[in-house]
């Protein structure tokens, strides 16, 4: 059993409106009077207020932990709402830390959300993290987990680690005083161009809930210090085939953070680190040299100029909408298939929002192409800046 992290001593009192409530937890022998105040007097910071954020902060208010910060930086956007239940349509262009304090506030009016409208990095993380008790990563890219995870090894932090693409899901709890870190089992980042986003993949609508149901319920028994958490196990599940698997990971006697003989004793440059960004602000771009705009491509294309379209989506994509004239060769064939590419012609690379036909422009520049151009913020800034009636998604 994790030892609770909140004292007993000084612990809130509930009021009756409080005690009414709770009362169904106040029946559980381990939550009790006394587990209730502990969560009152108990606070949670989730970084990222999308997918699995919405489901673990919405259980998390309806519980009653006192205090939960809220990290994000991005706005509400009507394709966040097949999933990210914590937001409405009401709220769209909003952002989303306060789309979601909105809605924590009216499930339970008793309870403090604080909100950090911002990117979390290396100069402002060891503040924000410090004034919490536990820390959920409900993020989508890995330097932000590589810092949340260094973040709280330092700090002596709980991380309640939660991931998701397609009918995949996976949760743990690193907490380097009890167990491994998220650097014990991942010691590097995977290569970034093996790392797709569910912008680009896909995420099953219902899966983050089940995922952040998950998170949620670890903060609480880490808040509480009842039953066995994920401390030192890996669940992953499988939503397509209804499995739930546990893996036991162990700590790692050569962890550069949290082993004996720490590399790592401070906060590092973590996009350099991974290869990607944190964020996708500047998703879509390949860099000013290789990148062509969406209204310079439709002038090239309006003067008759001989320029090869490579769509380097996935099959299944073509269904929604297609680029006249491109010719379709997704990414992940790409390797094998560049001999069917001439070096010699002028090709531009096109793909949703960008990022796939900017790491498919590296394949091609590694391979020796050099009149190749991607076409900055893919279909979706082609929509909005050339032809409004293309279907967007």
């Amino acid at each position: 059993m994790t030892r609770g992290l909140i004292p007993e001593e000084n612990l809130p009192m509930l009021t009756q409106e409080e005690i009414l409530r709770y009362s169904r937890h106040l029946l559980i022998p381990e939550v009790g009077l006394k587990g209730q105040r502990k969560l009152k007097a108990g606070s949670v910071l989730i970084v990222g207020t999308g997918g699995l954020g919405s489901p673990a902060s919405l259980y998390l208010a309806a519980a009653g932990v006192g205090r939960i910060g809220l990290v994000d930086y991005d706005v509400v956007d009507e394709t966040n709402l097949q999933r990210q239940i914590v937001h409405g349509t009401s709220t769209v262009g909003v952002p989303k830390v306060e789309s979601a304090k909105q809605r924590l506030l009216d499930l339970n009016p008793d309870i403090t959300v604080e909100t950090y409208n911002t990117i979390l990095t290396s100069e402002n993380a060891m503040e924000i993290v410090s004034k919490y008790d536990v820390i959920i990563d409900a993020t989508d890219n890995f330097p932000t987990r590589y810092l949340l995870n260094d973040a709280c090894v330092f700090l002596g932090k709980p991380l309640v680690y939660g991931a998701i693409f397609r009918f995949d899901g996976q949760a743990a709890v690193f907490y380097a005083e009890e167990g491994p870190c998220y650097r014990c089992l991942f010691p590097e980042p995977p290569p970034p161009h093996l790392v797709p986003t569910c912008a680009e993949g896909g995420v099953f609508g219902v899966l983050p809930g089940v995922i952040g149901a998950i998170q949620a319920t670890e903060a609480i028994k880490l808040l509480l210090g009842i039953g066995e958490t994920l401390v030192g196990r890996l669940l992953l599940y499988d939503a397509l085939e209804m499995t739930f698997d546990l893996i036991k990971v162990p700590k790692n006697p050569k962890c550069k953070v949290c082993g004996p003989e720490p590399e790592i004793t401070e906060l590092i440059d973590y996009e350099a680190f991974c290869g990607v960004p944190a964020h996708d602000h500047l998703e879509g771009s390949a860099g000013a040299q290789w990148d062509i705009t969406p209204k310079e491509l439709a002038e090239r294309l309006a003067r008759g100029d001989k320029i090869r379209l490579i769509d380097v989506r996935e099959p299944h994509e073509l269904e929604i909408v297609r680029f006249p004239g491109a010719e379709n060769i997704p990414l992940s064939q790409l390797p094998e298939r560049l001999h069917e590419l001439d070096s010699t012609e002028e090709i531009v690379l096109i793909c949703h929002r960008g990022s796939r036909s900017a790491r498919a422009l590296d394949l091609l520049t590694a391979a020796g192409f050099r009149k190749v151009k991607n076409l900055r913020g893919g279909l979706q800034a082609w929509a909005e800046e050339v032809d409004p009636t293309m279907v967007v998604y």
